[in-house]
C-alpha cells in the first residue's frame, strides 16, 4: 500500500540523514584533532564550538571584541575558536600581521566574505573591493576606482566638505540658542550621509551603473572603454553600496567617539582648540592646505581609531602552514586580525585605555603592525584619506565655534558589526564666548 511505501521511504531517509550526520561529526572530530594543539578556550559544545558564548554576548548587547581581547591575554598571540567545522585563529602577532596583510597571496576568507556579499539571500556588498577574493579582479577594480580617490580629486571636494559641515554648524547654532541637547551621533550621521551622496553625484557612479559602458567614469580612469564588461558594471554597483555603507557609517561613528573623548578630556580639547584657532582663526571655509597644518587634530582622530576602530578587524585564509607566535598553525584556517584587540593591549600601547593623542606625535615611535583601523597592504581601505579629510573638516569647525560637554551618560560601545557609541553622544552645546 502507499502508506507502507511511504513508511519505508521515511525510514530510508532517516537512515541516510543519520549516516550524513555521523559522517559530518566524524569530519568535525578530524578537524578538532588537526587543530586542537593550538591554544584556545574550552568549546561550549562538540558541534557548535564557541558559538554559545559569542551568541550570549550578542544577546545582552555586549562587545564580542572584549571577549576576544580577554582570550588573547589568556591564550597568547595565536588562539583558536571553533564553529561547526570551521576553525578561526585570532592573531595578535605583528610579524604575522605584516606577512599576511601586506601580501596579496593571502585572500579574504570565504566564510566571512559570503556573509556580507549576500544578506538575507540578496546581493549586498557583492564582489566589491572589500569582499572580492580574486586578486586579479580586485586589482582591475582598484585601477578603475583609484582616480576618484586621488589627492588631486579629493582637493576638489573641499567645497563639498565645507558646505555640508556648515549645515551641521547651523543646526548646532540653533540648538545652542535654544539651550537644548544634541544627539551628536545622529547629527554627524546626516552629515556623512550627505557628503557620500555628493561624492557619488560628483563622480557620477550612479549614471555609470545605470548607463551601460558609460564614458563618464572612464574619463576619470586609465581603463579603456572596450575592456569594460557587464561584470565590471556589476562591480561598480557593488562598490557604490560598499562606499555608501563603509564611508558613511564608519566615519560618523569615528566622529561620535572623537566628540565623546574630547568632551571627557578638556585638556586635550583645549590643545586641539588652540591649534584650530591658530590655523583657521575666524575663517568659515577650511582649505586643503589648512588640513595639513592640523597635526594635533590628526593625532586626536588617530587615537580615537586606536581605542574605537569602527571597523574592528579583517580576516584572511591561511593557504600554507605557518608558525604564529611560536605556534604551528596548519593551513586551512581563517586568520582574524583585530585592530581593536591589539590597540587595547599593554604589550603594544602603554596604559592602553588612556586616551592620549601624543602616541601619534610625529616624533613618537610608530606602532609596528598593531594599529590598522583601515587594514594594511594592498587591500587597505581605498577611502581612508577621503574619510579623514571629511572628519577633520567637521571636527575643526565644531571645535572652532562651540563648547560641548557631556551630561551624565554611559560611554559604552554598541557592537553591530561596526562599533558606535551606544549613548548617541548627547551633548550640551554652547557658542564659544
Amino acid at each position: 500500500s502507499i502508506f507502507s511505501w511511504m513508511s519505508q521511504f521515511f525510514i530510508v531517509l532517516l537512515f541516510l540523514l543519520f549516516i550524513a550526520l555521523l559522517g559530518y561529526c566524524l569530519y568535525v572530530k578530524y578537524v578538532h584533532l588537526k587543530y586542537d594543539h593550538i591554544p584556545g578556550p574550552p568549546r561550549d559544545s562538540f558541534l557548535f564550538g564557541h558559538s554559545s558564548t559569542l551568541v550570549e554576548i550578542m544577546k545582552r548587547n555586549g562587545v564580542v571584541h572584549d571577549k576576544f581581547l580577554e582570550w588573547t591575554e589568556i591564550y597568547g598571540p595565536a588562539y583558536r575558536i571553533n564553529l561547526l567545522h570551521y576553525v578561526m585563529v585570532f592573531v595578535a602577532c605583528p610579524e604575522t600581521t605584516k606577512e599576511m596583510l601586506m601580501s596579496p597571496k593571502y585572500t579574504k576568507d570565504k566564510f566571512l566574505r559570503d556573509k556580507i556579499a549576500n544578506l538575507f539571500g540578496q546581493r549586498f556588498l557583492g564582489d566589491g573591493l572589500v569582499t572580492i577574493r580574486d586578486h586579479d579582479k580586485w586589482y582591475k577594480q582598484r585601477r578603475i576606482m583609484d582616480p576618484a580617490f586621488s589627492s588631486l580629486y579629493l582637493r576638489g571636494l573641499m567645497g563639498n566638505f565645507n558646505e555640508t559641515a556648515e549645515k551641521l554648524m547651523d543646526k548646532l547654532s540653533e540648538i545652542a540658542d535654544n539651550k537644548t541637547t544634541a544627539n551628536m551621533l545622529r547629527l554627524v550621521n546626516s552629515v556623512t550621509m550627505e557628503i557620500i551622496e555628493m561624492f557619488h553625484a560628483n563622480t557620477q557612479y550612479t549614471e555609470t551603473v545605470l548607463k551601460p559602458k558609460s564614458t563618464v567614469l572612464l574619463s576619470h580612469t586609465n581603463i579603456p572603454e572596450e575592456i569594460m564588461t557587464q561584470e565590471d558594471e556589476e562591480f561598480m554597483l557593488d562598490n557604490f553600496v560598499t562606499f555608501f555603507i563603509a564611508g558613511q557609517e564608519t566615519t560618523a561613528n569615528q566622529l561620535g567617539f572623537c566628540i565623546m573623548e574630547l568632551a571627557r578630556h578638556p585638556e586635550i580639547l583645549k590643545r586641539a582648540r588652540k591649534e584650530v584657532d591658530e590655523v583657521i582663526g575666524m575663517k568659515q571655509d577650511i582649505s586643503y592646505d589648512d588640513l595639513g597644518h592640523l597635526g594635533y587634530l590628526s593625532q586626536v582622530l588617530k587615537e580615537t581609531l586606536r581605542i574605537y576602530p569602527t571597523a574592528p578587524g579583517t580576516s584572511r585564509d591561511l593557504v600554507e602552514d605557518m608558525v604564529i607566535g611560536g605556534v604551528h598553525v596548519p593551513k586551512g584556517v581563517i586568520c582574524i586580525f583585530s585592530s581593536y584587540t591589539m590597540g587595547r593591549m599593554e604589550k603594544f600601547f602603554k596604559d592602553p585605555l588612556k586616551f592620549d593623542p601624543d602616541r601619534f606625535h610625529p616624533d613618537a615611535p610608530k606602532p609596528y603592525y598593531c594599529y590598522f583601523p583601515f587594514a594594511l597592504g594592498p587591500r587597505s581601505c581605498l577611502g581612508q584619506n577621503f574619510a579623514q579629510m571629511e572628519a577633520k573638516v567637521v571636527m575643526a569647525k565644531l571645535i572652532q565655534r562651540f563648547d560641548f560637554t557631556l551630561p551624565g551618560q554611559s560611554f559604552d560601545i554598541l557592537d553591530n558589526g561596526t562599533l558606535r557609541p551606544k549613548s548617541g553622544v548627547v551633548c550640551s552645546i554652547r557658542h564659544r564666548s
